[in-house]
């Protein structure tokens, strides 16, 4: 299926003369998009994976033969070349700043991996001012509407124009979207499939392989079975907030090893978190983050479900702004001593901007939404339900359905 980055990186980031690093979860179409980019230019020939033994032992002779001897074709365009999780080679940032600094005139490069590429951090030489780096995320409601219908606008008051100037039912396709996302999370093969029996297998293979190889590959643990059971805690405690000394008396270890663990989990893409805004506010909490999941299918509890859904979304909104240099928009949440709390924070540049509750079905306006509102000052607020008759403001808050809201976020 086309994705939104697939067009962003063929329009945008090539003529820019850099190396483009694509970094995001196992299996979220990282590959899908480096062979539709192959095949745009005609050249998918120039695909290599450090999982391809067959190309290791050619690797070890002559690294850079597969391009020498490439034969460009004759409409002049420039050729791609792709790596696919070459940062599991040693060396690697030595071989692609000898690549670029050797070839960028005859190739663009686009280098991609599942777990994020800075932690292997056994290369040489700094590539600063030779590459941008992307990150992939699951399928947005945007994205599987309209996945070329993203610009680069630097303009993200323009979105909170459109959300506030709403009115009717979503369409229904954005309903469908929702459902269908909220069903079968963001990555694309499940999400086409639809299938329960497939969708099961999959979710216990990926955690597999996070746990079992990529894991493993990173880290030197050996107690695989404790991390396995932090997988499991933490599936049922996402979109709570993000206590190490819990789970260490569950697992019954040291507190500096959940830590460590939780942290390769972050790296490798199976969670994420949001941490409290530091502003100034009475008695706000500055401490506890709270806890997301990449695949929000895992998650049972439907509220869980729902708010990871919209924290999600925010997420790819946020990273989509600081990876394209457009006013760099942040996640956070607030919650206070008083156990008042709004799921969601944006800041833009560092600033309070826009406060976001996600409710099931409560179209009640949250107590907390206003309390916060009146102490950040000049912030908006959005309600946001997952099946809301119809668009309305109370008290300053706008209600909105989650179709109407996820499917006007411009990513």
């Amino acid at each position: 299926m086309d994705r939104t980055c697939e067009h962003l990186l063929s329009e945008h980031h090539f003529v820019d003369e850099r190396m483009a690093f694509l970094v995001g979860p196992r299996q979220v179409g990282k590959t899908t998009v480096a062979r539709l980019l192959l095949d745009k230019r005609r050249c998918p020939d120039l695909y290599r994976s450090w999982d391809d033994l067959e190309w290791r032992r050619a690797f070890v002779k002559q690294p850079y033969a597969f391009i020498d001897e490439y034969r460009p074709r004759l409409d002049k365009v420039k050729p791609l070349v792709v790596l696919d999780e070459i940062h599991k080679h040693p060396r690697w940032k030595r071989y692609i700043k000898g690549l670029w600094d050797t070839r960028k005139e005859r190739v663009d490069l686009l280098v991609t991996g599942s777990g994020r590429l800075d932690v292997y951090q056994r290369g040489g030489d700094s590539m600063l001012g030779r590459y941008h780096q992307y990150r992939l995320h699951p399928l947005s409601v945007h994205e599987v509407l309209e996945p070329k219908g993203t610009v680069l606008n630097d303009k993200p008051e323009a979105t909170l124009e459109t959300l506030f100037n709403l009115s009717g039912e979503p369409p229904r396709q954005s309903r469908e979207a929702v459902q269908a996302l909220l069903r079968w999370g963001g990555f694309p093969e499940p999400f086409l499939k639809q299938n329960t029996r497939q969708h099961r297998l999959w979710l216990r293979e990926r955690r597999d392989l996070i746990v079992r190889e990529d894991l493993r590959d990173i880290s030197r643990i050996q107690l695989l079975s404790h991390v396995e059971e932090l997988v499991e805690l933490i599936a049922l405690r996402a979109g709570h907030e993000l206590s190490y000394n819990a789970l260490r008396e569950d697992l019954q270890v040291a507190l500096d090893s959940v830590r460590l663990w939780v942290g390769y989990l972050q790296r490798l893409h199976y969670l994420f978190i949001v941490r409290p805004f530091t502003g100034k506010i009475a008695r706000a909490l500055r401490r506890e983050p709270k806890l997301y999941l990449w695949d929000w299918s895992e998650i049972e509890d439907p509220g869980a479900r729902f708010e990871n859904l919209v924290a999600s979304h925010l997420l790819k909104w946020c990273h989509f702004t600081q990876d394209w240099g457009l006013t760099p928009l942040e996640l956070h949440y607030l919650r206070d001593k008083e156990k008042r709390e709004v799921d969601f924070l944006i800041t833009r540049d560092k600033k309070p901007w826009l406060l976001v509750e996600a409710k099931l079905s409560d179209t009640q306006p949250s107590p907390a939404l206003m309390h916060f509102a009146e102490r950040l000052g000049d912030v908006r607020k959005i309600q946001v339900v997952l099946n809301c008759p119809a668009p309305g403001v109370a008290g300053g808050v706008l209600v909105l359905d989650s179709a109407s809201f996820l499917g006007a976020l411009p990513v």
